[in-house]
């Protein structure tokens, strides 16, 4: 099972990547560099460089939900002879394989956990939010599509550039909380959560939610209110 649920979902240039992008980010947090407005409801530098490290590190980490039974076409090559000439015949027949659908650890449970706190201790910023949440899934659930054997697939900077304009749009003083919230409850009710139907007919060994096609989207929306702060 720890082989199914834990392991990374990029490629290592691609990963790379996220790791100069991460450690820019809490280099300029730690030196002051960029302020924080997180620090309104309790979040210091470190704090949100803790968060952004752990929303990384609990990218490899899916943790198991439910099972759902996919059906899959399995093609098969039959070769008939008649007159000596060889005719490919291919065969489609219907194998039952089974989905695990799961909750990745940085890309959903923890930043939701963090998007409910902050509106928990800013309780002026819940409408707001709502609103942008709203704008953000639709964009997310127009541009979204299903892979097969992989899952939903969002591109990784709609989100954070959505939800960075449409906070800065709205009246209301603190963009960077609105931001964050619909970066990540956004992507995940967008893109993962309304395809949950989709998945069955994907024939993925496993589905993440907040996994591997959309976890990129929520981490850039924790950097980019970090860097809005």
């Amino acid at each position: 099972m720890s082989g199914k649920t834990i392991y990374r979902h990029h490629n290592f240039p691609i990963l790379g990547i996220l790791i100069v992008i991460l450690a820019i980010v809490i280099f300029a947090l730690i030196i002051g560099l960029i302020g924080t407005a997180f620090a309104k409801v309790g979040f210091s530098p470190t704090t949100v460089a803790i968060i952004l490290i752990a929303t990384f590190l609990g990218s490899a980490v899916n943790i198991p939900v439910f099972r759902l039974k996919t059906t899959v076409p399995i093609v098969k090559e039959e070769y008939v002879s008649f007159f000596g000439v060889v005719y490919r015949v291919p065969q489609v027949e219907y194998g039952e394989r089974t989905t695990l659908v799961a909750i990745n650890l940085g890309g959903a449970l923890i930043p939701t956990v963090i998007s409910f706190y902050l509106l928990w201790k800013l309780p002026s910023a819940i409408i707001y939010a709502i609103v942008a949440v709203v704008i953000v899934a639709v964009v997310n659930h127009i541009v979204a599509r299903p892979v097969k054997g992989v899952g939903i697939v969002a591109p990784a900077f709609i989100s954070p550039i959505v939800a960075a304009l449409v906070a800065y749009l709205l009246p209301f003083n603190t963009p960077q909380v609105v931001a964050y919230v619909a970066g990540v409850l956004g992507t995940l009710i967008g893109a993962d959560l309304s395809n949950l139907h989709v998945i069955p007919k994907l024939g993925a060994p496993i589905a993440s939610i907040g996994g591997a096609g959309t976890f990129d989207g929520v981490f850039l929306s924790g950097i980019i209110a970090a860097l809005l702060a």
